[in-house]
This record gives C-alpha cells, sequence and structure tokens, in this order.
C-alpha cells in the first residue's frame, strides 16, 4: 500500500515509463454529495499491482502527472466514474483513455458487460464479487479487499490487447477512437447545468409548462442546496416531494404541511424558499417556459419505420463486429422518426455528428 510522497512518486515515475497502465477506484458515495475516494489501483503488468492509499496521501498531484501523461495509455473499465473522481482529486484533465467496457462492444461483445464477465469470456477468469459492498474508507484493509481490488487492475492490459486484436477493420478502430477521445476534451468533465437537473426527475413528463418552470426552479435550488452541504440530493428533498409541490403548485406552509408530503423539520427548514420558488414559477409567462418534456407517440406509420431503422442498425452493426447499442437508444430513434415526418423537430445531436453520421447516413 502506497501512504507517503516518497513512494507514491517512485511509482509514477515508473508508470510513466511504461506504454499503458491500468487503472480503477474504489469510493464510498452514500451520504455525500461528492463520492469519497477510498482506494487506487494502479497496474504495471499483471505482477506489478499496487494500491494508493488517498486516504493517507494529501498530495495527490504526482498521480495527476501520469494521467495527463499524453505517451502512457490509462487504460479504465467503464471510465467515466473513475475519471471524474480522479479528476476532482487531481484537478488534472486525463488525456490518452483507454475503456474496455467501451471498447468490448466495438470487438463483437456488449458495451454494458461488467469486467467479471469480459475477463470470462477473454480470459476465462472468474473473479469473486465478495466485496463489492465493503467501506473502502475504513483502515486496516483485509486481504481479502486487497485482493478484489488488485484484481480490478490486475488484468486490464492484457484484455486491452485481446479486444483491439478482435477489432475487424481499420474503420472501426477509428470509430472507436473517437469515443475514447471524448474523454479528453474538457467538456465531457462539466456537470449538467442546474437549470437542467430538473429533466432528469421521473415523471417531469406529465407536468404542463408552467409547472415545469417551478420544477426547474425546485431542482436547480435542490442541487445548489446539496452541492453546498455536500449532501445527496435526496437528504435535501427527495424527487418525488419537488414534483408533487410543482404539479400541485403548492403556494402556503398550510397546503404543505398537509397529507404528510414532507417532514416537520423540512418544512422548517427549507419551507418558506421552496414557496417563493414555486410562485415565481407560476409567474413565469408561458413563452419563457420549458418546453413540455412529454413524449410524443408515434403512430403506426411511424412505429413500422422505427422497427426497420432498428433491423437496419442491428444488420450493419453485425456487418461491422458492432454492439447495436452504441449506436442510438430508443429514444434518440424515436426523436430520429418525428424529425423525418415533422418539420419542427430536431435532430438527436448525437446522431449527426461524429462516426455515427456516416453510420447511419443512408437512414438520415
Amino acid at each position: 500500500m502506497i501512504t507517503n510522497q516518497e513512494d507514491l512518486q517512485a511509482l509514477i515515475r515508473r508508470a510513466r515509463t511504461v506504454d499503458a497502465v491500468a487503472l480503477d477506484t474504489e469510493f464510498v458515495w452514500e451520504r455525500t454529495y461528492y463520492p469519497k475516494l477510498g482506494l487506487i489501483q494502479l497496474a504495471l503488468s499483471n505482477e506489478e499491482c499496487f494500491l494508493i492509499d488517498p486516504c493517507a496521501l494529501t498530495d495527490l498531484s504526482s498521480l495527476g502527472e501520469l494521467l495527463g501523461d499524453p505517451a502512457v495509455v490509462k487504460i479504465f473499465h467503464d471510465a467515466p466514474q473513475d475519471l471524474s473522481i480522479l479528476y476532482q482529486a487531481t484537478g488534472v484533465l486525463p488525456k490518452r483513455i483507454f475503456d474496455s467496457r467501451l471498447a468490448s462492444g466495438f470487438a463483437g461483445i456488449s458495451s454494458t458487460i461488467s469486467l467479471g464477465n469480459l475477463l470470462k469470456e477473454l480470459l476465462d477468469i472468474d473473479l469473486p464479487k465478495t466485496e463489492t459492498r465493503t467501506n473502502w474508507l475504513r483502515r486496516p484493509l483485509h486481504q481479502k479487499q486487497i485482493e478484489y481490488a488488485l484484481d480490478d487492475v490486475r488484468y486490464l492490459r492484457a484484455i486491452r490487447v485481446l479486444l483491439l486484436s478482435r477489432i475487424l477493420t481499420q474503420t472501426v478502430k477509428d470509430w472507436l477512437q473517437q469515443e475514447l477521445d471524448r474523454y479528453d476534451d474538457p467538456n465531457y468533465f462539466k456537470p449538467p447545468a442546474d437549470e437542467n437537473r430538473y429533466q432528469k426527475i421521473k415523471g417531469a413528463g406529465n407536468l404542463s409548462r408552467q409547472s415545469l418552470a417551478s420544477l426547474q426552479l425546485l431542482a436547480s435550488w435542490r442541487e445548489q442546496e446539496a452541492r453546498k452541504r455536500n449532501r445527496p440530493r435526496g437528504h435535501i428533498i427527495s424527487d418525488q416531494v419537488i414534483l408533487l409541490l410543482a404539479a400541485k403548485q403548492i403556494e402556503t406552509i398550510e397546503e404543505m404541511g398537509r397529507g404528510e408530503i414532507m417532514t416537520n423539520y423540512t418544512i422548517e427548514q427549507y419551507g418558506q424558499q421552496l414557496i417563493a420558488l414555486i410562485k415565481k414559477g407560476l409567474l413565469c409567462p408561458e413563452k419563457n417556459c420549458p418546453p413540455s418534456l412529454q413524449k410524443n407517440k408515434l403512430n403506426k406509420r411511424e412505429q413500422e419505420e422505427l422497427k426497420k431503422l432498428q433491423e437496419y442498425i442491428t444488420l450493419k452493426s453485425d456487418v461491422h463486429g458492432l454492439d447495436p447499442g452504441l449506436i442510438s437508444n430508443t429514444s434518440e430513434l424515436r426523436a430520429l422518426i418525428r424529425v423525418r415526418n415533422h418539420s419542427d423537430q430536431i435532430y438527436p445531436k448525437r446522431l449527426v455528428n461524429g462516426w455515427r453520421k456516416g453510420f447511419l447516413a443512408e437512414m438520415l
């Protein structure tokens, strides 16, 4: 376990002399807005695997130097969460990332495969799942935790080689690289704007535009409050409650207290602020209210178009050895069908940019 700066710097110097390293993180994310980093795993080879203890190290800048070094490939499995946490811990934007989960989709395997299943598929190795719910902040770590953590990076270098060998053509390799290049973009690490958080709340599509204006303000306020207090969003106020407040357009403390919508503590703590936000939303002119999130139903002809489009994507994906799920999701395809039949609709951004635009050219 690396617990001091001297050992960390020595390890990073070694890591920057190899062509590729494997990385992973373990963290706890239960009672805070920001995840708490508990462990960093780094492998230089199958045999040279190391644990870095962020609980003992106050300065991870040397690790940041490795992350930002374009001469060394950094291999992760399902990279986004790890990259976000390491960016937060080091302040350094990563360069040259290889995501084995993403790459699996370009190698004829599922793009959502777990590391355990991928190891079984490629190397016939079974990984134990005993420590998936462990507390990685507690010290000392016991031997099973240590072995579990090391196994998460031990085979990633070999997996990368095997996945790249399975990709059929240079064209597909170029498509994969386009996807991996997203991790080098500083904008990738920008969180969604607070004013757009309401779009993620289940049930928002059932609200009127006027109620959506209130929901938008409530969700944005909650995001800022959770961040300020470093508490989970749901610990401030749940999705269900702010959806109900916006839908019912509750404007008084008395209404808020009826039907056990909220606890007395939450009402005392936030009631007046919430009411002010709801009222502000209700005063919003309709032309300035957020657009409806209600999903437009496809008619029978459009449903047939959707089916043909899905069949086309599946067939072409098979030809190139791709997981069809890489191309698009159902919501994007439905939106694409709507664009083709209604002039006031907007093309799904992801489908008209980069390699997907060429892949779908005949259908666009």
